[in-house]
């Protein structure tokens, strides 16, 4: 629980107020266009759904796993296959609207050489060049979203730092993952470092963020579970945007007005067969003032079920 205090305090800071508006997103797992590419299948609709966004002046938070760097050694392969999503963002980080946070699928991101390196200019195949991407872009392992209005906080990581084989053996386990998981996952042998398909990973990842909440009165969104959580209650307030990689669409958190909503992006398919994108508000919204506003009493009898379980 200290590491998380320590990445609470030192944080990237961000002031919003009640007219800001974000769309937080984690788990794309961008990869290079091949069969173990899980975001191939959901490139059109994130693209679609970015664009919108991008249009209703949305801030962009990439919450982790942004680039599957774990089966991929080259980022720039993963750029040149989707360069459309790329210069997309570039339109956002032109007008200041872009955050990046690393996960543990594209932790090498946290070294700002390999930053300066790989993201602040890509290769143009057609000039034979390169040209300026995020130039002078950070990387941060987490941000904190301070509320003008209510003077909350919201904390803000991929969720990887209490799994301790995604975080501390994080270059062990990419290895393993490179050179063995991927070919035995097809025998149908369950990969041990992948939080997002065994169950009590899961469980035991959401629990110890619940537990440092319990603690800190504050709001937490992350990801690295794939499983989309959304606190009505606010006992405690943890929040996981999802994925954009399940079969069945993508999953956010939008922060609009004051409100924050947890929202499913998929196709559905008309009589004449064309794709239509439909937006579903599957919780929210409910006002992010309600998440500070709490009584402590209730708090505590919460959290000692919590911790007790």
């Amino acid at each position: 629980m200290s590491n998380l205090n320590y990445l609470y305090n030192n944080a990237k800071k961000i002031t919003f107020s009640n007219h800001s508006r974000f769309i937080i997103m984690s788990d794309i797992h961008r990869g290079i266009g091949r069969k173990s590419d899980d975001f191939l299948k959901n490139k059109e609709l994130y693209f679609s759904v970015l664009k919108k966004y991008y249009k209703n002046d949305f801030t962009y938070i990439e919450l982790g796993d942004g680039e599957e760097l774990w089966e991929n050694r080259k980022i720039s392969k993963i750029t040149e296959k989707y360069l459309d999503i790329y210069l997309l963002f570039k339109k956002f980080y032109k007008k200041g609207r872009i955050y990046f946070i690393y996960g543990n699928h594209d932790k090498i991101k946290q070294r700002d050489k390999y930053v300066r390196e790989n993201l602040y200019k890509y290769f143009d195949k057609k000039t034979q060049s390169y040209k300026s991407l995020f130039k002078d872009i950070k990387v941060y392992e987490t941000i904190v979203m301070q509320h003008r209005e209510s003077k909350g906080s919201i904390f803000l990581l991929h969720g990887h730092q209490v799994d301790f084989i995604n975080n501390e053996l994080w270059i062990f386990t990419r290895f393993l993952v490179r050179t063995l998981w991927k070919q035995l996952e097809n025998l149908g042998v369950k990969d041990p470092t992948r939080t997002a398909k065994i169950y009590k990973k899961k469980l035991s990842v959401e629990r110890r963020l619940s537990e440092w909440l319990c603690k800190n009165k504050c709001m937490l969104i992350a990801g690295h579970t794939h499983k989309p959580m959304f606190s009505d209650s606010g006992i405690p307030a943890y929040f996981n945007d999802g994925s954009c990689v399940s079969d069945g669409g993508i999953t956010t958190i939008e922060i609009e007005n004051g409100k924050i909503s947890l929202v499913k992006w998929s196709y559905s398919e008309q009589k004449d067969k064309k794709k239509l994108m439909k937006r579903d508000i599957l919780a929210g919204p409910v006002e992010i003032e309600k998440y500070f506003k709490l009584p402590l009493s209730e708090l505590n009898k919460d959290c000692k079920a919590i911790i007790n379980h």
